[in-house]
């Protein structure tokens, strides 16, 4: 994958031009992570914030749409092919602010590049 892939969706996706992502549940390959709180298309790097609530202290993650498998408009779900360790470890967010830091984001970027490559599920 590429480094502009991380920030794209995959054809595969799912996702279609102007579709709204807020609220929807995001599942890890190995359970739910939260909703999606805010999704950013705007950039030329969209990502989504996903609110945790208690899953992960109530903190919320920033993270590339390169990494979303699939989504389904009907449950309103995301799958993303990362672990719930893997969410845990990516760098930390903290504020609004940071989805505009080319260097934030670049490390961010660079930390899903880096995870090891999966077999996506056909859905």
């Amino acid at each position: 994958m590429t480094t502009d892939r991380i920030w794209s969706y995959a054809p595969v996706s799912g996702y279609a031009e102007g579709l709204l992502l807020t609220g929807f549940t995001v599942a890890a390959s190995d359970g739910t992570i939260g909703h999606v709180d805010r999704q950013v298309d705007e950039s030329g790097m969209r990502h989504l914030i996903v609110d945790t609530g208690g899953w992960l202290f109530g903190r919320s993650v920033l993270i590339p749409v390169g990494v979303v498998e699939s989504i389904d408009p009907q449950t309103r779900e995301i799958k993303v092919t990362c672990t719930e360790e893997e969410i845990k470890a990516a760098p930390r967010f903290r504020t609004d602010r940071e989805t505009l830091d080319p260097d934030y984001l670049a490390g961010v970027g660079d930390y899903y590049l880096g995870l090891p490559p999966r077999e996506t599920s056909a859905t």
